[in-house]
């Protein structure tokens, strides 16, 4: 029985106010886009353009560059992590599931291509692909993120499309793109949106 002076609870209201909390939830932006994390997985880049550079195109530079890509991954992830927990949202949220499934896709395409085309002899055509795909990804994820998210992407996509029609070398192709654009738009998304 409720106390004198205080209106029992309607389970009307109750479930207004979760259907707002969800729908709040659902529109907001997911703002643990990790600044300093990409800044680290930007300078991670610049050796390895350096290293794979001395590989002409072959199955060590592919592998070379498969494990920067899984390094990569795994400090966005933990990086992600550490920031939503500081934020208090869990990086699983609503925005959170839109960021990744947008992003997810286009990722996996280029995994995807990326062992057709180094058996077609077109390993060339990958740094170019893998940028590109990138950037597709970075925009789709952008539009549940921070205003400046998709403006990376579209950076990684028009230096993606670059290196695809003109002859820019694809290691260092890929030091601009994941090492220099990841270190530049992760330390504005650093100062502007907290880490």
């Amino acid at each position: 029985m409720a106390e004198s002076g205080t209106p029992p609870a309607d389970s009307g209201a109750l479930d207004d106010l979760r259907f707002i909390r969800q729908t709040m939830e659902r529109s907001a932006a997911f703002t643990a886009v990790p600044g300093w994390g990409m800044v680290i997985a930007g300078v991670t880049t610049l050796p390895i353009a350096w290293i794979a550079s001395h590989h002409p195109l072959d199955m060590r530079w592919l592998e070379i560059w498969i494990a920067e890509a899984v390094l990569a991954v795994a400090l966005a992830m933990i990086s992600i992590h550490r920031k939503a927990v500081r934020s208090g949202l869990p990086w699983t949220s609503g925005p959170g599931r839109k960021v990744l499934s947008s992003l997810v896709p286009p990722m996996a395409a280029a995994a995807l291509l990326t062992t057709p085309l180094f058996r077609a002899n077109l390993a060339y055509a990958l740094p170019g692909m893998w940028l590109l795909l990138y950037g597709v990804g970075v925009i789709t994820a952008g539009a549940y993120s921070v205003p400046v998210v998709p403006v990376m992407g579209g950076a990684f996509m028009v230096l993606g499309a670059a290196t695809l029609l003109m002859p820019i070398p694809g290691n260092w192709a890929m030091a601009v793109g994941f090492g220099g654009l990841h270190i530049v738009f992760g330390i504005w998304i650093a100062r502007r949106y907290g880490g």
